[in-house]
């Protein structure tokens, strides 16, 4: 039995509740991360190459992240086993949310049909949220491309 669709996250406006599993010692619940930052960045895929360059260039800017009072968490509809190899693999020192169900995805509105080898496929198109330290959504990028996008997405926490 699939659970209950949240409400669609509107900037702005603060976000709804959730839990859902994700790497590391417990599943990720949005309300106990109360005064820090959140960014959520929704891939397709792990160990992808676009995905992987995404997540290490998220890895190398965090410690900046950290010190901005931000945690990064990548988001996709991979297993938690799938994303413990590639979050080993790749040396992250943040956790991955596995969204198996596209809870989060139908939250955020990530999913979208998009042409791989000519065919039409559902996937997640590759978005960044960002959710302030008293859970409102604040800013929002989609359908971004990797180059630099993570910097801009440092910048733009070290201004709250």
């Amino acid at each position: 039995m699939s659970p209950s669709p949240l409400p669609q996250a509107i900037l702005d406006t603060p976000v709804a509740d959730f839990t859902l599993p994700a790497t590391g010692d417990s599943p990720f619940t949005l309300s106990a991360q109360r005064g820090q930052h959140i960014v959520l960045y929704f891939y397709p895929k792990d160990s992808t190459p676009g995905c992987t360059t995404e997540a290490q260039q998220f890895r190398d800017l965090y410690p900046s992240f950290q010190a901005a009072g931000t945690r990064v968490l990548g988001v996709s509809r991979d297993s938690l086993r799938s994303h413990d190899n590639f979050r080993t693999k790749q040396n992250l020192p943040f956790d991955l949310i596995s969204d198996g169900e596209e809870v989060l995805c139908q939250m955020f509105a990530v999913m979208k049909l998009k042409k791989m080898y000519g065919k039409e496929v559902r996937g997640i198109e590759r978005s960044t949220f960002v959710i302030d330290s008293a859970g409102v959504l604040r800013k929002e990028w989609r359908g971004i491309k990797v180059p630099g996008h993570a910097q801009e997405v440092l910048e733009f926490v070290q201004s709250l």
